[in-house]
């Protein structure tokens, strides 16, 4: 949905502002969605890169080329951020012949309630079906608290590991602020919109643990 696409936007542009190189790649989008901002170049180097994938093998194959040929400065790193949309990881079509073994690492943006949680979950166990060794990790947003979306990781934690014996990754929260909001309806990073705001030190701080997680990985 579009808050979720302006997050991981943001996450994007926090990246950069840490050093990290960061490109976002999605499928194009259907005429007149409202997900994301243009294409191209970005703040801070950012780039959002449309692709004409038509299913998940096509995606992967594209981010992995993306993430190869930015990985030519190691000691600067960054992510390569691969949207699927979620009715991709629905279909069983491409299962077979690997293309979510491709998938090592997964981040889920959820909020925290419940409804949203237990789909965070049946994703989770998709992707599981397909390759048992991807690493799940998931951020709460849209929260007024700590412990709410400490309750709320909770809650998914218990879940994944009695039902999949998955043993889910924390990246913190996003706090709920007017501010994500007003940054998403100018279309400008919430970061350099409001620097002070509640929001931008969350993201942040999800950021950081995401960028630290990238650089300690390497490409196979």
């Amino acid at each position: 949905d579009v808050v979720r696409a302006a997050l991981a936007w943001n996450l994007a542009v926090e990246t950069a502002r840490l050093g990290g190189t960061a490109v976002i790649v999605s499928p194009e989008p259907e005429a007149g969605s409202a997900l994301w901002p243009e294409p191209g170049p970005g703040p801070l180097g950012t780039e959002l890169l449309f692709c004409r994938a038509q299913n998940i093998e096509e995606l992967v194959h594209e981010a992995s080329r993306l993430a190869t040929e930015r990985a030519q400065n190691p000691k600067r790193g960054g992510i390569v951020f691969v949207r699927i949309p979620p009715a991709w990881l629905e279909k069983q079509d491409g299962f077979e012949r690997g293309a979510i073994e491709a998938i090592r690492w997964m981040l889920l943006l959820s909020s925290a309630n419940h409804h949203d949680l237990d789909q965070a979950c049946a994703m989770s166990r998709t992707v599981l079906r397909a390759n048992p060794n991807v690493e799940v990790g998931v951020t709460i947003h849209g929260v007024g608290a700590i412990a709410e979306a400490r309750q709320a990781f909770e809650y998914l934690s218990r879940i994944s590991q009695e039902q999949l014996g998955l043993e889910m990754i924390s990246y913190g929260l996003l706090v709920d602020d007017l501010h994500v909001y007003r940054a998403i309806a100018a279309q400008r990073p919430i970061g350099l919109a409001h620097p002070q705001a509640p929001a931008t030190r969350a993201l942040m701080d999800v950021a950081r643990l995401l960028y630290e997680d990238a650089r300690s990985r390497v490409l196979g």
